[in-house]
């Protein structure tokens, strides 16, 4: 069949694989030639610092893809094709490409960042005046927007019915993949005047990261290896994802967020798995379907971006001003005197992961035993993790604030020495980023305070020098937090 473009370009934004790509495959159907880009957009990458894990990952990712698209193009089309990388303004670059190649259409996947959405209004208008028109669909979640909707056509707010009513829609048709090698033959030879490859880190004014030493990396490669370690770990993941000691996780967390391995394979993967009866799969789709569902929130309700889903917890009243910097300043440099917040905080600041288990735990420490306003913390992680995503990490801390839909009751406190004795019995975590309470007893590493004299002395740690005292007594900042939030009129 004739098809109804002569040419097309896709646009890769945070779906950074040439498998199983939506985009690509509408393209491709589409078009008699099609080229893929890549943007290093500065509206993103001027506010960051200039070494950042995930910048490293994502250029790690687009080189890996210009050399997946070369093979794509070479063995489907006998083609010298490739990815095109701008480094600039995404919203001048793309259309200035679209002008350049004389396409008729661009293919992108959809992204809900408010800020994302801003730029692709300006980018769809400038393609129009250009008669080019921007086709964007759905790729890095199973259910987006719309597609799942109460019975009065309204939003879900709270996830039990959400993941029933994604389970009772899911099928096969959901999670199979986009095929692309059938219709790779209408990938493009790259023109002669744009043929040169991918810019440098350095080129585009970032330095090298703790990232390939961290044995990270970017590339769907390393996502298909991550998946192939887990999946032989996937049914007892219900037993062992709370442990940070223990190696429970998919790690797959920031390959989900550039899209280098796909929703859909990692959703079938655990379906096939949850009817053979595995416990452990569901937990996991669980997670993967709570994803869904912050994103779906996201959509819904922009204003969570710097305000709380419920408005009525907007009127709550943190603690400010120097205090409460030094507070902030003793949690974000792991100094609060707990170990296992501590642990985890040096976690994120030397690796840019933080363990889901210990993200609630510190979460909830920050609100509810510093007293501290919950966009705080959310702004550090967005700061620092490599994984970070605007719906997910927004979703999480109004969860920890008990400010989010569905979130965690106001009265519910997590207890981080309590935690710390669940969830690291042994102290492995904490001894292995708090190296100066190594050689405290198993049950006196999690609340050093309350250690005997002797322990002490044997471990050779002397609080207040070798390790700070607690900056709060929980108990105390317990009782605050209930009279906190016990204070608004309509707590929820």
């Amino acid at each position: 069949m004739d098809k109804p473009l002569a040419t097309a370009l896709v646009w890769f934004r945070r779906d950074l694989r040439s498998t199983d790509h939506a985009a690509l495959y509408h393209a491709l159907k589409a078009a008699r030639q099609v080229w893929c880009a890549f943007v290093f957009d500065r509206d993103i990458l001027d506010s960051l610092p200039r070494a950042d894990r995930r910048v490293e990952f994502i250029h790690d990712s687009v080189l890996a893809l210009d050399a997946e698209l070369r093979a794509l193009a070479l063995r489907c089309a006998g083609t010298a094709g490739g990815l095109i990388v701008r480094h600039g303004h995404a919203a001048l670059e793309l259309p200035r490409l679209a002008r350049q190649l004389h396409v008729q259409a661009v293919y992108a996947s959809h992204d809900d960042d408010p800020d994302a959405l801003t730029r692709d209004t300006r980018v769809r208008g400038a393609l129009a005046d250009a008669g080019v028109a921007l086709h964007t669909g759905k790729d890095h979640v199973v259910f987006e927007r719309s597609e799942l909707l109460t019975a009065s056509g309204k939003p879900y707010g709270v996830f039990t019915p959400y993941k029933n009513a994604w389970l009772n829609k899911v099928d096969d048709f959901y999670v199979r993949a986009y095929p692309i090698d059938p219709h790779a033959a209408s990938l493009a030879a790259l023109p002669e005047a744009i043929t040169a490859g991918p810019p440098t880190l350095e080129d585009l004014g970032f330095a090298r990261t703790n990232l390939h030493a961290l044995g990270l990396a970017g590339g769907s490669a390393r996502g298909d290896a991550l998946l192939s370690d887990f999946l032989p770990r996937i049914d007892h993941y219900d037993e062992t994802r709370n442990f940070p000691a223990v190696k429970g996780p998919s790690y797959l967390s920031v390959h989900l967020r550039f899209g280098t391995v796909s929703i859909r394979q990692l959703a079938r993967e655990a379906r096939a798995r949850v009817h053979a009866g595995s416990r452990g799969a569901a937990t996991w789709l669980s997670e993967l379907i709570w994803r869904d569902f912050y994103h779906q929130i996201l959509h819904h309700h922009p204003h969570v971006v710097g305000a709380a889903y419920k408005p009525a917890f907007d009127a709550l009243r943190w603690e400010h001003g120097r205090h409460a910097d030094d507070l902030f300043a003793a949690w974000a440099e792991g100094r609060t005197g707990y170990p296992l917040v501590d642990a985890a905080m040096a976690q994120i600041n030397q690796t840019g992961y933080m363990h889901n288990r210990l993200r609630m735990v510190i979460a909830s420490f920050l609100v509810k035993d510093l007293g501290l306003d919950w966009r705080r913390g959310e702004a550090y992680f967005a700061l620092h993790l490599n994984d970070f995503d605007l719906a997910a990490n927004n979703g999480g801390w109004q969860w920890a604030a008990s400010t989010g839909c569905d979130a965690q009751p106001w009265f519910r406190i997590f207890n981080p020495v309590a935690q710390s004795e669940k969830f690291d019995p042994q102290g492995r975590f904490i001894r292995r980023y708090l190296p100066q309470l190594a050689a405290l007893p198993d049950k006196s590493i999690h609340a050093p305070w309350l250690a005997r004299p002797a322990d002490l002395a044997t471990a050779k740690v002397e609080l207040g020098r070798d390790y700070p005292l607690p900056v709060v007594q929980h108990d105390e900042a317990r009782t605050r937090t209930l009279a906190r939030y016990a204070a608004l009129k309509t707590p929820g």
